[in-house]
């Protein structure tokens, strides 16, 4: 052995002659124009290799081949047996021919720039695992277009090179995916809330106190504070259980011909009584009562008479399903034209509502003997605790408890609910997502559950 040749020709198993050395300048030259002609026509290009992309690479690959059996064959034969090749002999070659580590690079970008990040993938599943309606987060593209261009047809200008996107740890990335879904759920669908607020209820010992924080009083009727006590109106228990046969509770409609300002002439399900098959809905799936919904309609004559007319068939109703407990009678409201019952609630346009009681009583009359209402005092606590609880877990979306001074067939069971719900000048829309937090409050009150 040759002790004068130096580590790396021992190592190749070759020394290069003079005739070969003359020949690597050319093999080299060719080499480059080969890739410089390659990466023109790839940044030119479409996506989709051309014949002429195909043609050059051939002629690349070619003359990688060559250069390595004309120089080194031990190494040559060895990249082709080990896909990739291995460490060593990559980091040989490119000692010996610092072009060719230029061209590996080049064709190793080339195939990560084909792949889709990691990151881009976690944000993409955040995306289709949140509901944003049609618009697209900003930024991401839409699916099968990962670079965003849009459909990829002809004519189009290819995408801007992105800047390289800086690694993130896996935790900030399942907290991006994390805070997306929760923006989709949050604007589309009903989170009930915990508790906002503690009423303090030693300051409602003051019965004025007490009247200007929950109640608005009719002019035509007057309450005393025997009957708008604190204490009184806490110590009724208004829980019921779910459990049993038959429904636990009734909702109807005094008015059945209420509707909203976008409600559709004829179409029940977009007047109150659509509004009152959402409640029923929410509260057999999400709650767990057995609801009732009476579908009578007394006011499509006249309203004159709607309150007598519905009186015998509810009456009918409660002695057919005497495992009924809560009546509820919902309605919406008349307001003037420039008021809109109306809120935002957690990103939802939410419509405001009132508990209402009659006390069968008048400032003229007095007590009205013919509508005399033995539960009113189980009347006046349900919608009390339906109050407190409202303005402590949704503040502002109730208005003040109304009290008018007739009776509205609230005689019928203790825990009697009046609602006036939106009015006319509010949407669909707005009344439906209010039945959310009223089932909610409502199960806090019949429950006893915080």
């Amino acid at each position: 052995m040759n002790r004068n040749l130096s580590w790396r020709e021992r190592k190749c198993g070759k020394i290069f002659t003079d005739g070969t050395r003359k020949k690597l300048p050319v093999l080299a030259a060719l080499f480059l124009g080969a890739l410089a002609l390659l990466k023109g026509c790839g940044a030119s290009g479409t996506s989709g290799d051309t014949i002429g992309t195909a043609m050059l690479m051939s002629l690349s690959e070619e003359a990688e081949s060559l250069l390595g059996r004309q120089f080194m064959p031990g190494i040559a034969f060895a990249s082709e047996s080990v896909r990739g090749g291995s460490l060593f002999l990559r980091e040989q070659i490119t000692a010996q021919f610092p072009f060719f580590g230029y061209a590996a690079k080049y064709n190793r970008q080339g195939e990560e720039a084909d792949g889709t990040d990691f990151r881009t993938i976690i944000l993409a599943e955040a995306e289709e695992g949140s509901t944003f309606g049609e618009e697209q987060i900003s930024g991401m593209p839409e699916s099968g277009d990962p670079a965003g261009t849009g459909s990829g047809g002809e004519g189009q200008s290819p995408a801007p090179e992105q800047a390289p996107v800086p690694e993130e740890s896996m935790e900030e990335l399942l907290r991006a995916e994390n805070e997306l879904a929760a923006a989709g759920m949050q604007q589309n669908s009903f989170i009930p809330h915990m508790k906002q607020n503690q009423v303090d209820l030693t300051a409602l010992s003051s019965y004025e106190a007490l009247i200007k924080q929950f109640y608005t009083i009719d002019g035509n009727t007057t309450a005393g504070s025997d009957q708008l006590n604190v204490e009184k109106l806490l110590e009724r228990d208004m829980r019921i259980s779910k459990d049993g046969e038959g429904p636990q509770i009734l909702i109807y409609h005094t008015h059945s011909q209420e509707a909203f300002a976008d409600s559709v002439p004829g179409d029940a399900s977009t007047s109150i009584m659509g509004v009152g098959e959402h409640l029923t809905e929410i509260l057999r799936e999400t709650y767990g009562y057995n609801v009732l919904h009476h579908m009578g309609q007394y006011d499509t004559e006249s309203r004159d008479d709607s309150y007598s007319a519905a009186l015998t068939d509810i009456e009918q109703v409660l002695k057919d399903y005497p495992s009924i407990q809560v009546v509820i009678d919902l309605h919406r409201d008349e307001m003037p034209e420039g008021t809109r019952l109306a809120m935002d609630l957690d990103g939802r346009p939410t419509a405001r509502f009132m508990f209402f009681n009659g006390l069968s009583r008048t400032k003229k009359t007095g007590n009205i003997a013919y509508l005399y209402n033995e539960n009113l005092d189980g009347n006046l606590a349900f919608s009390f605790q339906m109050q407190l609880k409202a303005m402590e877990y949704y503040p502002n979306l109730t208005r003040r408890i109304y009290l008018k001074g007739y009776r509205y067939n609230m005689h019928l069971k203790p825990r009697c609910l009046l609602v006036e719900l939106g009015a006319q000048n509010n949407t669909v829309e707005e009344a439906m997502n209010a039945c959310d937090p009223l089932a909610h409050i409502l199960d806090l009150v019949l429950s006893g559950e915080e």
